[in-house]
């Protein structure tokens, strides 16, 4: 299973740097907390926990971005989110339009744990395994502060 953990990583780090970079990369400032800085995106793997960002938060983020964050535990851990109480995400019904999505696993088709938007801040979230995938979109127009999401492994 060694090869399949490995092509998992190749495969997601493609994604992450062909398909999910911000439109604008060199305006955005990065308070993510990961590497390398200026990443809309990326794939989070500190041993102790950390932190990400929308760009340019607690300031407005951009127009018309789309940022993954692969978020891996070590082995035999899960993770859990926390969204900072400064949160505001473009409001709309069924969050169509700038929203964080959360999904179960390492891909954008591992099981939907929510999409979130508005001002009220999501819920604690916890992985049933080592993975998460969050994608943070903005459409192009009306946008908010964004987010701040802090994150930590558990068995």
């Amino acid at each position: 299973m060694v090869y399949g953990h490995s092509l998992l990583h190749v495969v997601a780090s493609l994604l992450i740097l062909g398909l999910s970079g911000a439109t604008k990369k060199e305006a955005l400032k990065n308070n993510s907390g990961v590497k390398p800085a200026g990443q809309c995106g990326t794939w989070v793997k500190e041993g102790d926990g950390g932190l990400f960002t929308s760009p340019n938060y607690p300031s407005k983020y951009p127009p018309g971005i789309e940022c993954v964050y692969i978020i891996e535990a070590p082995p035999r851990l899960c993770i859990h989110l926390f969204f900072d109480e400064r949160y505001s995400i473009e409001p709309s019904w069924e969050c169509k339009f700038d929203n964080i999505e959360v999904r179960d696993g390492p891909f954008g088709f591992s099981p939907i744990i929510g999409r979130y938007c508005g001002q009220t801040i999501p819920p604690f979230i916890r992985s049933s395994g080592r993975y998460l995938w969050v994608k943070f979109v903005s459409d192009g127009e009306l946008e908010a502060i964004g987010f701040s999401v802090n994150y930590n492994f558990t068995a």
